[in-house]
C-alpha cells in the first residue's frame, strides 16, 4: 500500500492529458473518422496512446531505477508512440511500420536485458538454447506481439482489455513469485491502461468511446507486454516458464497468427486490413459490441488463467506447447467454418430477403438486407 499515491498519481497524470489532449487531436485531425472498415459514429480523437505513454514515465521516474532495461523499453516505445501518430495521422505503409516495430525490437534486444536465450524444455528432451539465434529470435518474437496487440485493437474497449487480461496475469504470476520491482512496474501499466479503458470502454451512460488509442498506443502495448514475458521467462530463476507464457497471451497471439495465414493462402499480404478477426464474426453473427468484447475477454481470461494455475500446479512444458499447438488447429478449423457458415446464412439470407422485397410492409425484409448489405461488403473483401 505503500505505492498507492504513485499509483493514483499515474492514474490522473494519464486522465489529465486524456482531457487536454482531446482538443488538441481535433486541432491537428488526429482523429478516426467513420467509413470504410470503420463502423463507429463521429471522429473519435487517437491520443489514448500519448496519454499512456506520459503515465507510464511518470510510473518509470518512480520504479524504473530499479528495473533493468526499463529506459531502453520507454526508448523503444517512444520511438514506436511517434511513428504509430504519424501513422494514425497520414497512413503510413505496412512496411514503414514494419521497419519501426524492427528497430524498436532492436532498441531492447540490443540493451541485453531482454533476449530470449532459451525456450524451455518443450520437447521433453532438455532445455533449448538458442545461442547464436537468440538476438534475431527475440527480434520476431516481440515484433509478433506488437502486431498481436496492434490487430486486436478493433472494438471499443478491446485492445486495452486483453492487454488488462494480459497484465493481471503477469502481475499475479509475479506475486506469487515473491515481491520485485516488475511487480511495481506492472501494476503501474495496469493503472494507465486502466486509466484509459475509463474513457475508452462502453458503459450503459456512454454507447461509444469517447477516445482510441490508435496505433501508437497499440504498438507500446505491444512492446511492453512483449517485454514482460520476456523478463519474466528468461534468467536463473524465471517467474514462469515460455511455454506457460504463451497461454497469457494466447487469444491475441492465435487470432493474429491464424488471419495471418489465412491472408497469405488467398495470396493477400499479412498486414492488410479485412475483418475477418473473431470479433468480427461474433458482431455478424448477431452479438452486440459489448456482448463481443465481454465474450472475448472472457475466454482470454480463461486461456490465461489456465498457464497461470497449471504452471503453480506443475504442469510440464511440452503439455503447455502441444497443448497450445492443439488449441491453435482448432481454433484455425473452427473460425474456417464459421466462415463457410456465415456465407450460406448470407445466401440464404439474399434469397429471403429478395422474397421480402416484394412486399415494402415487411420490416423483417429491411433487418435481412441490412444483413446481406454487411455480408456481401465482407465477401467483397474476400472474407468469406
Amino acid at each position: 500500500m505503500g505505492h498507492l499515491p504513485n499509483y493514483l498519481l499515474a492514474f490522473l497524470v494519464t486522465s489529465l492529458m486524456i482531457w487536454l489532449l482531446r482538443p488538441v487531436a481535433r486541432h491537428f485531425d488526429l482523429v478516426d473518422k467513420p467509413g470504410g472498415r470503420k463502423t463507429h459514429t463521429g471522429e473519435i480523437p487517437l491520443i489514448g496512446g500519448p496519454a499512456m505513454y506520459i503515465g507510464l514515465l511518470v510510473a518509470a521516474a518512480t520504479f524504473g531505477q530499479a528495473i533493468p532495461g526499463v529506459f531502453s523499453l520507454l526508448a523503444g516505445a517512444g520511438l514506436l508512440l511517434i511513428v504509430g501518430i504519424i501513422d494514425d495521422r497520414y497512413c503510413l505503409s505496412a512496411g514503414s511500420r514494419f521497419i519501426a516495430q524492427i528497430s524498436a525490437a532492436l532498441i531492447v534486444v540490443l540493451s541485453g536485458e531482454a533476449q530470449l536465450t532459451s525456450l524451455g524444455n518443450l520437447f521433453g528432451t532438455g532445455p533449448i538454447e538458442l545461442g547464436i539465434w537468440s538476438i534475431p529470435f527475440s527480434v520476431f518474437a516481440i515484433v509478433g506481439v506488437i502486431n498481436a496487440m496492434n490487430m486486436c485493437d478493433g472494438m471499443d474497449g478491446l485492445g486495452g482489455g486483453l492487454a488488462l487480461v494480459s497484465l493481471s496475469a503477469m502481475t499475479v504470476l509475479v506475486g506469487m513469485a515473491g515481491i520485485s520491482p516488475h511487480l511495481y512496474f506492472l501494476i503501474s501499466v495496469i493503472t494507465v491502461v486502466c486509466a484509459f479503458l475509463t474513457f475508452n470502454f462502453r458503459t450503459p451512460w456512454r454507447p461509444r468511446a469517447r477516445i482510441f488509442m490508435g496505433d501508437g498506443g497499440s504498438m507500446v502495448l505491444g512492446l511492453i507486454i512483449a517485454w514482460l514475458l520476456i523478463h519474466l521467462t528468461q534468467g536463473t530463476h524465471p517467474t514462469v516458464s515460455p511455454a506457460a507464457a504463451l497461454w497469457v497471451f494466447a487469444l491475441p497471439l492465435i487470432d493474429t497468427v491464424a488471419i495471418m495465414l489465412r491472408r497469405i493462402a488467398k495470396g493477400r499480404s499479412p498486414f492488410a486490413p479485412d475483418r475477418e478477426h473473431f470479433h468480427h464474426v461474433l458482431l455478424l453473427a448477431g452479438y452486440s459490441v459489448n456482448q463481443t468484447v465481454w465474450f472475448i475477454l472472457g475466454v482470454a481470461a480463461s486461456l490465461a488463467a489456465f498457464g497461470v494455475l497449471a504452471y503453480h500446479s506443475g504442469l510440464p512444458d511440452g503439455a503447455f506447447f502441444y497443448g497450445f499447438l492443439i488449441l491453435f488447429v482448432l481454433y484455425v478449423w473452427s473460425m474456417s467454418h464459421a466462415w463457410k457458415i456465415m456465407k450460406a446464412i448470407h445466401q440464404s439470407a439474399y434469397e429471403t430477403a429478395a422474397e421480402y422485397g416484394k412486399d415494402s410492409n415487411y420490416v423483417a425484409g429491411a433487418n435481412i438486407a441490412g444483413f446481406v448489405k454487411v455480408a456481401d461488403s465482407m465477401i467483397d473483401q474476400g472474407v468469406v
